[in-house]
């Protein structure tokens, strides 16, 4: 017993307090041990398109439709198994559409139902009895149950379950069953979820995205830029807080935070209308991507807030940057240099006129500080980001289900970027008077993101933090941004468009090398087997750009959701899917709608690009659960051993 220690094994008695209970784990353990590996689906910028996203989640990228093809291939048509991937997709809807042109529901119902058992059985077949029954509805959990291990070679038992889908039929239950089947398929096919970053900006509905994730059974975030911005806003940034407002206002997005939210932003278009009341506004005309239908008046208003927000967040940024000159950012102290009498702004040594000249707000000799009216909106926002409930609910996900990095069964997940320089090491930062590079600089980043939002208000060290929540939105050295700075003033007011350019990380370039990638997973503990899953920047499929790079350690995952990038990338994104058998890129073509989908069920386009096979079918005890779970054996067994040797006595129930 000096393997493990016997006053361990003591409280590990409590739970299996006699040789039966302890022998019966074991087993159950080992057993688990040598089921295969569950399928991981990984999703990354979303950027609030609910219903592509939704489509994505509930077809698990194309995994539901390949087993129904597996179970009735070459039984059902190509019609039939759209029409039945669809129902499992949309369950109540697709029903209603169905049923309407049903002469007979009974024996419509009987063949779905029976059809629906069937493919349940399928995905089930890979989990233990015990998984099955906690994914089940409890409402039907004990049908299910029964129907789901059915012995066809037993007539009589044939017999019993013909009988319990007839009573299902004929006691009017069969849609909400239909519905339960359905839903527990969805669970079933992907057994967990990684989202690497960004839900927030761009698209309509993060908040129905975040709703659907927190709901789901099995999950991980890494947070993105965006997402960050998002979480520094709810933390009390203003800084933050006025990006947000900013790029809502930019892509005709206000509604996210007016209705989804609750968010009142009359202050600040009351301000606006004051300050910009005659005032075109023309740089700040609101993007409208989607073609949605706005009057001239509610556009110029938009525009007017967009310009008021924009000069806010400006004179934000400055004192921050004053604050940390270990940032070296003083070139984005954008306002010094701005020559507001000649209206021209200096880049780099050379003078460029400005498309606008009108600042109203700011006092050329003191150019950072907020008027009253500007501390008053900002203010008021900032309560409101505080005291909206159901957005505090969604960054408090996030921060539960969320990190900076993560190393899941030997592969790196992470949004944006390792900083890097150009000769392959890894760049540093100063934070709190040391410098941190690599994994160190992941770690610390994700310490001050979280003291931002959890420590108490006026702390000099939440300060700090909510300052650090900034960085990571447009610093060099930002792990979620990537690039040399950020030149949101040069593209609204310059228009010369070199003046645009951001550089990009040295890292984007040298991720194509294998040498570097094997690096990176080294410096996260990992071995050179693993792979890197990494979002944030996307593929431009149409000019030959590849997802996959360094010959397959490096998978490049920007989902592609963000109608925008579509012209760009040529396609709708990618996900990945990493089952027993190995990992698998998944490209999609654009979304239409979900009506669309479920009237003339026209799913996402997918194809499929198999990465790594696995020459040995991969079980549950390869993976990081499969580690934990051996300890767990180990433990039990040093238990038994206790109580074979009498170091420790049975007892006769738990409480004892």
């Amino acid at each position: 017993m000096e393997e493990i220690n016997l006053k361990y094994l003591n409280l590990l008695a409590k739970s299996y307090p006699t040789i039966a209970k302890t022998a019966t784990e074991i087993i159950n353990l080992e057993a688990i041990l040598n089921l295969p590996k569950g399928t991981e689906h990984f999703l990354s910028d979303i950027h609030g398109e609910y219903s592509a996203f939704l489509q994505v989640l509930r077809n698990g990228s194309g995994v539901v439709k390949r087993k129904i093809h597996d179970v009735f291939g070459d039984q059902l048509s190509e019609t039939e198994i759209n029409t039945l991937a669809t129902l499992v997709y949309y369950p109540e809807q697709k029903l209603d559409l169905l049923l309407e042109s049903e002469e007979n529901p009974a024996l419509f119902y009987k063949k779905t139902l029976f059809q629906l058992v069937e493919l349940c059985q399928y995905v089930s077949s890979k989990y233990t009895r015990s998984k099955v029954r906690k994914a089940m509805p409890e409402d039907f959990s004990y049908i299910l149950e029964e129907l789901l291990h059915e012995n066809d070679n037993d007539q009589d038992k044939e017999l019993y379950y013909a009988e319990i889908i007839q009573s299902i039929i004929s006691l009017n239950r069969a849609k909400e069953f239909i519905a339960a089947l359905s839903k527990l398929i969805q669970r079933l096919v992907v057994d967990h979820l990684h989202v690497v970053g960004d839900v927030y900006d761009r698209g309509p509905y993060p908040d129905k995205i975040m709703d659907t994730l927190m709901d789901y059974h099995s999950i991980d975030f890494q947070w993105g830029n965006h997402d960050m911005l998002w979480m520094g806003a709810a933390s009390g940034s203003a800084v933050c807080l006025a990006n947000v407002v900013r790029i809502s206002a930019r892509y005709l997005n206000l509604d996210i935070l007016e209705d989804s939210y609750g968010i009142s932003l009359r202050p600040l278009a009351l301000f606006a209308d004051d300050v910009y009341e005659k005032d075109p506004c023309t740089c700040f005309q609101p993007k409208n991507e989607t073609n949605m239908t706005y009057s001239h008046a509610e556009i110029a208003q938009i525009a007017r807030m967009h310009k008021a927000i924009a000069v806010i967040q400006f004179k934000l940024e400055g004192p921050i940057i004053s604050r940390h000159p270990e940032f070296e950012m003083d070139s984005r102290r954008v306002l010094d240099f701005i020559d507001f009498k000649n209206g021209t702004f200096s880049v780099k040594g050379h003078d460029y006129p400005l498309l606008d000249q009108h600042f109203p707000t700011i006092n050329p000799n003191d150019p950072y500080r907020l008027t009253e009216k500007e501390e008053e909106v900002i203010e008021k926002l900032l309560a409101s980001f505080k005291n909206c409930e159901r957005l505090q609910k969604h960054v408090q996900f996030l921060y539960a289900k969320g990190s900076m990095f993560l190393t899941y069964n030997g592969n790196l997940l992470y949004h944006g970027c390792i900083p890097m320089e150009k000769d392959g090491s890894f760049m540093s930062l100063e934070l709190r008077g040391k410098k941190y590079a690599g994994k160190n600089l992941f770690v610390q980043f994700e310490h001050l993101a979280r003291e931002a939002y959890y420590l108490p208000f006026k702390q000099p060290e939440k300060e700090y933090a909510l300052d650090i929540m900034w960085y990571l939105w447009t610093g060099a050295a930002s792990s979620l941004f990537g690039k040399s700075e950020m030149t949101t003033f040069e593209r609204y007011f310059i228009a010369d468009k070199k003046t645009h350019v951001e550089e990009k990380n040295a890292y984007y370039n040298l991720r194509n090398d294998t040498s570097i990638c094997k690096k990176i997973l080294r410096e996260f503990g990992l071995d050179d087997s693993g792979h890197i899953i990494n979002g944030h920047t996307p593929v431009k499929e149409g000019n030959g750009e590849s997802a996959i790079k360094a010959d397959g350690k490096m998978l490049v995952i920007d989902g592609g959701f963000s109608k925008a990038y579509h012209k760009t990338t040529g396609l709708a994104g990618y996900t990945l899917l990493y089952n027993s058998y190995g990992l698998q890129l998944v490209s999609h073509q654009p979304f239409t709608t979900t009506e669309e989908a479920i009237q003339n069920e026209t799913d996402i386009l997918s194809t499929r690009k198999v990465i790594e096979t696995e020459i040995k079918r991969k079980r549950v005890s390869d993976t990081d659960i499969g580690k934990e779970l051996k300890q767990q054996v180990y433990d039990l067994k040093c238990l038994l051993e206790a109580y074979r040797k009498g170091y420790l006595n049975e007892r006769n129930s738990i409480s004892s």
